[in-house]
């Protein structure tokens, strides 16, 4: 009876945190939550630039599979269809957008284009351009004039599009842009920063879905890239790979755990203590954290793999008849230490101060305390008062004669480190990752389908940015007035395919009032352009709303990037105009760039105001901090780990055998993934700290000095069942294709053989039966 209440009461109170996590769990997608806080004002913009740039909100797409006319159509309705929807903020594919200025910021075209730098409003520059307009009436282009002729004959709105249009474009055709491959490209700019995958997901969803929907689109196929496009692709990949190993795993390790007990309802039962781990680190996040990284559940869930162990020590150690309360209370003091130790490992993750890893320690920790509070105190109670003891195999007994019979030389810890010095001493290439790219799961074809539609389109570069810096954000602007000529004669020189400035959208203010002192008042543009129409077959009112809005422009005051935000193109200058320490940054985007020393140059003779940032060098010193960062936690937790030890085992003899193996094992990790070419990274350091609390597990019961020749088998027995479940999981992830499942994998599954081998080679000499 009161193992059923019991068991009703742990059910329900699992129940209940389940339920809190439901309603209070909220999932973050921002990488940059697993990134080292900036250091310094390069590595805070490239934080900034990698999830809220341009570049990172950019998606390139491609249509193909038909004629020019049939694609050329499929990017007039996709784009179309785009350009309504909340989700994108600037949709390109060289046609004319009339939607590219609002409405109500029109009358401002003749501050924002430069046209008025070096023509006036008078009788002879009307009269060219009306004759152009001409020309342009018989042309294919009429239907879109007529609609313009009469309030912008000078056509200013389209030489603003023009000039808002991506530098370098691909070639027109059917008027839409194509490939070299005959494809027809579009650009699409997302309201979703690159770092938010959920975002992206819809946005890239969205733009799917209004393809499928136009007529004809059955026949072509569409193509999309881009960072978004990345992370969607990333995330997809990894849940796909993580749920399928997951599931292999899980259904591997219930055979496993039937075929060492042979009982279903020990199974389930053992289970409890993990399910509590799960969902009382989960509601500890949610109680400390206002969101939870996705990265956090999908670690920390492989890091409580440690948890895993406590009931399988229960179960494996009980004696025949023994009462399971007493049987674990002898257990506790061993289990207690190797708790503590793994709290302690992971607490170097709280102490690195990245806001992931943070999220990490405390949802390890806590699930750990859960677990081995839960397998202390409730499993005991529920536990069949009959048992099998697994001492009494046969297959054991052979086993622990097999493991006492090998030789246990004294120079074995003295061989192994002078295996290791010289495996990581002669090992190949870097010792450290400093190139995040290089973790990246996505395919070869899918980088080169990007590189090639981005040199198509002329998309920005996404490694150089050129720094304007000044007090406020009008001095950004002049700079980058003055700027515009020597970056076009670097364009001019083919050291970079373009370079944009924040200028290009939105003029200085001093420039806006010079362009508004040129434009003429009412009386005179309509004596103007009655001199210039003589003779041209315009009607004589036509041209009053161009009136009306030149006499509005001339009283407007001036535009300001605030005042611009609203507009469609607002957040594109955004983008590139931000503050930052009591300084304005203006941010210059670079597509091709062939001569970094030339805009270095440039950047020389500016007097400091201009820099060239090197997002690739700002990248690596970024990662470099923060491992550094981790290393130093890591040691603190290392000195911690020996003092509690000591203190546990009551002396540093028997501590040695314990942390001894485990340090020895650890670092042959190294030498052996290091010797094979492998470049240790962050991934790395946490699968080294999972095996090494794996590890410590094994250590601690070897090491009990016992004479009891069944209690040894019952250590072995246990151990191996821990040692074959820590190689099911992770040895199937050493064979993902997700480089970041698969160091984690590689790693811990190294790291539980050596720790098993040295373990059990460096445990004292156990009596044969």
């Amino acid at each position: 009876m009161k193992r059923g209440l019991l068991l009703a009461g742990w059910l329900l109170a699992l129940a209940g945190l389940g339920l809190l996590v439901s309603q209070r769990l909220k999932v973050s997608g921002d990488l940059r939550d697993f990134m080292p806080a900036p250091t310094n004002a390069d590595q805070r913009l490239l934080m900034e630039q990698v999830g809220d740039g341009p570049g990172s909100r950019l998606l390139l797409l491609a249509i193909d599979g038909g004629n020019d006319a049939a694609l050329a159509g499929l990017s007039q309705g996709l784009a179309g269809a785009l350009r309504g929807d909340a989700h994108y903020t600037q949709v390109l594919n060289g046609s004319f957008d009339l939607t590219a200025l609002d409405e109500h910021l029109l009358p401002y075209r003749y501050l924002l284009s430069p046209t008025l730098d070096k023509e006036r409003y008078d009788e002879a520059f009307l009269a060219d351009q009306l004759d152009q307009r001409l020309d342009d009436l018989s042309s294919p282009a009429a239907t879109l004039l007529k609609g313009l002729l009469p309030r912008d004959p000078t056509l200013e709105v389209l030489k603003l599009a023009e000039r808002w249009t991506p530098a370098r474009t691909p070639q027109l055709r059917e008027g839409v842009w194509f490939s070299p491959q005959g494809e027809a490209l579009l650009v699409v700019q997302t309201r979703a920063a690159g770092f938010d995958p959920a975002a992206q997901g819809a946005a890239v969803g969205g733009i799917e879905q209004a393809f499928r929907r136009l007529p004809g689109a059955g026949a072509a196929r569409l193509t999309i890239s881009g960072p978004g496009y990345f992370s969607v692709v990333v995330g997809e990949h990894t849940r796909h790979e993580a749920e399928w190993i997951g599931n292999v795993s899980t259904v591997g390790f219930i055979l496993l755990l039937l075929l060492a007990y042979r009982s279903i309802g020990t199974l389930l039962l053992s289970a409890l203590p993990i399910a509590s781990a799960a969902l009382g680190g989960i509601a500890a996040l949610v109680l400390v954290f206002p969101q939870v990284h996705g990265i956090t559940l999908a670690f920390g869930f492989t890091l409580l793999g440690v948890a895993q162990e406590y009931p399988i020590r229960v179960l494996s150690h009980r004696r025949a008849g023994e009462d399971a309360v007493a049987s674990v209370r002898g257990l506790w003091p061993l289990l207690l230490t190797a708790i503590a130790s793994a709290c302690i490992a992971y607490l170097a993750f709280y102490a690195s101060g990245v806001n992931g890893l943070q999220q990490l320690a405390v949802f390890t920790i806590s699930g750990l305390l859960v677990a081995g509070l839960c397998t202390r105190y409730l499993l005991p109670r529920l536990l069949p008062a009959r048992v099998r003891d697994v001492a009494a195999m046969p297959w054991l007994a052979a086993a622990r004669r097999f493991f006492d019979r090998l030789p246990r030389p004294r120079w074995l810890p003295a061989l192994v480190a002078g295996a290791i010095v010289a495996a990581l001493a002669l090992a190949p290439g870097p010792f450290w990752q400093n190139n995040l790219a290089a973790l990246t799961p996505l395919p070869q074809d899918l980088l080169q389908r990007d590189a090639r539609l981005r040199d198509a389109l002329g998309a920005p570069d996404v490694r150089y940015l050129l720094l304007l810096q000044a007090p406020d954000a009008q001095g950004v602007l002049r700079l980058s007035e003055q700027l515009e000529p020597k970056v076009d004669a670097l364009v001019a020189r083919h050291a970079a395919d373009a370079i944009e400035l924040p200028s290009r959208y939105l003029p200085s203010i001093a420039t806006q009032q010079a362009r508004q002192g040129r434009l003429p008042d009412s009386a005179s543009l309509r004596a103007a352009l009655a001199q210039a129409t003589q003779g041209m077959p315009f009607r004589k009112d036509l041209f009053e709303p161009f009136v009306a809005d030149v006499a509005t422009a001339k009283a407007l005051p001036p535009l300001t990037p605030d005042a611009f935000a609203r507009s469609a193109l607002g957040q594109r200058l955004a983008a590139m105009l931000v503050q930052r320490d009591g300084q304005w940054l203006g941010l210059g985007t670079l597509s091709g760039v062939h001569d970094a020393a030339a805009l270095e140059a440039l950047a020389r003779d500016s007097g400091g105001a201009v820099r060239v940032l090197d997002l690739k060098t700002a990248a690596e010193s970024l990662v470099v901090d923060y491992r550094v960062r981790i290393l130093h936690a890591l040691a603190i937790a290392a000195v911690l780990l020996v003092l509690t030890v000591s203190f546990a085992l009551r002396g540093w003899r028997r501590a040695w055998r314990v942390l001894a193996p485990m340090t020895l094992a650890t670092f042959l990790v190294l030498a052996v993934e290091r010797a094979a070419g492998v470049e240790i990274s962050l991934f790395h350091l946490v699968a080294l700290t999972l095996a090494a609390g794996l590890g410590l597990h094994y250590a601690l019961f070897f090491e009990r000095d016992t004479d009891d020749v069944a209690e040894q088998r019952r250590t072995l027995h246990a151990t191996l069942v821990c040692v074959a479940s820590a190689l099911l999981v992770f040895g199937m992830f050493a064979w993902s294709s997700i480089p970041v499942l698969r160091a984690i994998g590689l790693t811990v599954s190294l790291g539980v053989a050596f720790h098993f081998c040295l373990s059990t080679l460096m445990a004292p000499h156990a009596r044969s039966d």
